[in-house]
């Protein structure tokens, strides 16, 4: 209709001849475009917006000891009394492997032990960090010693596992609570360790994990 317009303003002088022939030629223009339809083929390609690539999640190195504890975690105490548990009747386990590490809000300090049964324990604060059964004091960096004693254990040469080195400071990176874990050794079922903290005595929580068998301390900040 557009081309009908424009042609129609053309002076009359011409007969309805002439008229008819610029009607044809206007007709035949409109089929130029090789899908027939020329305001089609005059429009510049479509342009798709852009597609938003997600931002790749950083992976962070040196993750936090045993985050999959997390789930499991009791709520912290309101108060910083001893925490205890009881060992299975069949324990005879080794500490293999302890292990430090900062989480948002706590710190974590993981005693993995191997061997069968499941381990008791009793964590608390004390005075000063004193080896049992030798009485000698023991130097743990940090201004409040939590004592953890694990029950249920049993020497290496019983169950045939490799002890995780005796008096061997462990640390992490960023820990703002825990200044550093000590095994101590094996004695009468017993299992002892100390957990440097900083500051005045803070409210901590003890659990048991399993598959590996793992007791798990936080210390909140």
């Amino acid at each position: 209709m557009t081309r009908t317009r424009t042609s129609a303003r053309r002076p009359l002088l011409a007969g309805s001849a002439v008229a008819l022939l610029a009607l044809v030629a206007a007709c035949g223009g409109a089929d130029d475009g090789p899908t027939g339809d020329a305001s089609t083929s005059a429009a510049p390609p479509a342009t798709s917006s852009p597609t938003a690539t997600p931002t790749p999640t950083a992976t962070a190195t040196g993750a936090p000891a045993d985050a999959d504890a997390d789930a499991a975690a009791p709520a912290f105490p309101a108060d910083t009394a001893a925490d205890t548990a009881d060992a299975s009747a069949d324990a005879a386990l080794t500490v293999t492997d302890v292990r430090v590490g900062h989480h948002d809000g706590y710190d974590r300090v993981v005693f993995e032990l191997g061997g069968t049964g499941t381990p008791g324990w009793r964590v608390e604060y004390v005075d000063a960090a004193v080896e049992d059964p030798t009485g000698e004091t023991v130097d743990v960096a940090g201004d409040s010693p939590l004592q953890v004693v694990l029950t249920g254990t049993a020497y290496p040469h019983d169950t045939g596992l490799t002890e995780f080195p005796l008096r061997q400071p462990v640390t992490a990176a960023g820990t703002t609570a825990v200044t550093e874990a000590v095994l101590l050794g094996t004695f009468e079922a017993q299992s002892q360790a100390f957990v440097g903290v900083t500051g005045e005595p803070r409210p901590f929580r003890a659990y048991l994990l399993g598959d590996p068998v793992r007791v798990v301390v936080d210390v909140q900040e």
